[in-house]
């Protein structure tokens, strides 16, 4: 009997199969949250600027369900004025929506503030975040300068050969690569304006 004809063995007892439980908690559903301007900054920053989804950001801090219970309860006395945040609308996983329904209701705590102080614990991250942008900035510079040194080395052998020759059509070819390079580099620092001027709380 061939390999492909054998009965092949049962794994059908080692591989849980997902519940409809588990399908739905993956859904994607909307929030809404009185939050800081500080605080949705943060979230965009993360997004757009480090290339993270927010529903990842949200994944992230919601699912951590230790870390959400001994948050909520540390800041349950704590004054949180709704009159100074603004209402914003997330997409988020019902999974932690769940979580974080449970434990606000558990401690009697605000969602706003478990979100609110949640986020500031990545503060750090753009902290580090800064420092990288200040060097992209310096670096993008020199890189600057490095490819218009190119240009005028690409002019000179053109001239030199022709633009036919192999050489110069090789040189071409890394230099149009080097320019697309380039103008990506420029966006990603364009973007990262956005974290000068943030200011945390």
């Amino acid at each position: 009997m061939r390999k492909s004809e054998e009965k092949q063995p049962d794994r059908s007892d080692t591989i849980p199969n997902p519940s409809s439980m588990d399908l739905k908690g993956h859904q994607s559903v909307r929030a809404t949250f009185r939050l800081s301007e500080a605080c949705i900054d943060t979230i965009s920053i993360l997004s757009t600027h480090l290339g993270i989804k927010q529903k990842s950001v949200f994944d992230h801090l919601l699912e951590d369900v230790q870390t959400l219970r001994e948050m909520a309860q540390d800041i349950s006395d704590m004054d949180f004025d709704p009159k100074e945040r603004v209402q914003k609308s997330f997409v988020i996983n019902r999974r932690s929506l769940n979580y974080l329904n449970k434990i606000s209701s558990e401690n009697k705590t605000s969602r706003d503030a478990i979100v609110e102080y949640s986020v500031k614990r990545l503060l750090p991250i753009i902290d580090k975040e800064r420092n990288n942008h200040e060097k992209r900035k310096q670096l993008l510079g020199d890189i600057s300068k490095h490819f218009k040194k190119g240009i005028t080395l690409l002019a000179k052998t053109e001239n030199s050969l022709n633009r036919e020759d192999p050489i110069a059509q090789k040189f071409k070819t890394a230099m149009k690569v080097h320019e697309s390079a380039l103008d990506e580099m420029i966006g990603f620092v364009e973007k990262g304006k956005l974290i000068e001027d943030f200011q945390p709380e």
